[in-house]
């Protein structure tokens, strides 16, 4: 099965669906625009957009108003204020979130403070309004944190994940290789499910790759012969877990399909996800072998090697310095 590789605009509705508890987020109005689209991962402040100045304004952001621009929309004479609202409304927004607000019902209470005018001509014009009681900043920094995981490149790929001993190691191989059976024997072991059949793989602060399995599958596992089997019922909620750092790929692959093999390990292989080079080893699939074992040692093997620990290169050395000394 071909991987698949996906990074889209993401909808400011879908955005408040899935981090509106994490920040604090409430509808107040415009609810009917909910389908506009960010196009940035990053939010802005439009305070020198509300004074006028338009030249560098980012309408493809999520904007924040905070004190600042409240205090300064309040200092404005009334219709004044609302000018300059309407002029911020027109523009293609995704959305407008107001900073440090109570509760909305404070805001409709008050029908002639700046929030609820914001909430009226949001609702008015089709944009979505959201207040939080975050102090802007804080609010800020947490919404970005969320638009660069919404943002983030994705791609799925074919193959299971699992946790052995800290190390994300992903297992992957022709259909029929002996994946399930591979898995199966790691989760006997103590180890956890990431995912099963197909991983999802997003980038993480550019230079980490984060697999998890899609919400439906999760904690999930087909097996030929068995069917479909739930692995926190049958080996407990300790062998699941729903995402881990991808640390290895391991390709699982018939011995009778290899001219040759690595029988010394100097030469770290590596696989290629979103443009980030993960160390890779091939396992030869031949009747009587322990997969389950081979892939274990393979993942212990690399958490020596992030310890700065290379086993081979050391053994390399050694015989080296053994050849030297030999007359």
């Amino acid at each position: 099965m071909p991987a698949s590789t996906s990074s889209k605009p993401v909808s400011i509705g879908s955005f408040y669906q899935a981090h509106a508890d994490e920040l604090e987020m409430e509808l107040i109005g415009g609810e009917r625009g909910l389908d506009r689209l960010i196009r940035e991962a990053t939010v802005n402040r439009p305070g020198l957009a509300l004074s006028g100045f338009y030249t560098y304004f980012a309408p493809k952001r999520i904007q924040v108003l905070g004190g600042a621009e409240l205090s300064y929309l309040q200092s404005l004479p009334e219709a004044d204020g609302e000018k300059r609202l309407r002029r911020l409304f027109r523009s293609t927004i995704p959305g407008l979130v107001i900073a440090r607000q109570a509760k909305s019902s404070s805001l409709r209470k008050s029908k002639s403070s700046i929030p609820a005018l914001i909430a009226k001509l949001g609702e008015d014009a089709g944009v979505p309004i959201f207040r939080t009681p975050r102090l802007t900043m804080k609010f800020i920094n947490a919404a970005t944190i969320a638009l660069e995981l919404e943002f983030a490149p994705r791609r799925s790929e074919h193959g299971s994940m699992v946790d052995i001993f800290g190390i994300g190691t992903f297992i992957r191989g022709a259909s029929g290789i002996g994946k399930s059976e591979c898995v199966l024997s790691l989760l006997e072991r103590g180890y956890s499910l990431v995912s099963d059949d197909i991983t999802r793989f997003r980038v993480f602060e550019g230079h980490e790759l984060i697999g998890t399995s899609a919400a439906l599958t999760r904690f999930h596992m087909e097996v030929r012969g068995l069917g479909i089997i739930n692995v926190a019922s049958i080996f407990g909620i300790r062998s699941t877990r729903i995402e881990k750092k991808l640390d290895l790929v391991v390709t699982l692959r018939d011995y009778r399909d290899m001219e040759e093999f690595d029988r010394h390990g100097l030469q770290q292989e590596t696989y290629e996800i979103l443009g980030i080079s993960i160390p890779h080893v091939t396992i030869p699939v031949r009747s009587g072998r322990d997969l389950g074992r081979l892939v274990e040692v393979a993942a212990l093997d690399q958490k020596l090697k992030s310890q700065g620990t290379n086993s081979a290169l050391e053994f390399n050395q050694r015989l080296i310095k053994v050849m030297e000394v030999k007359p």
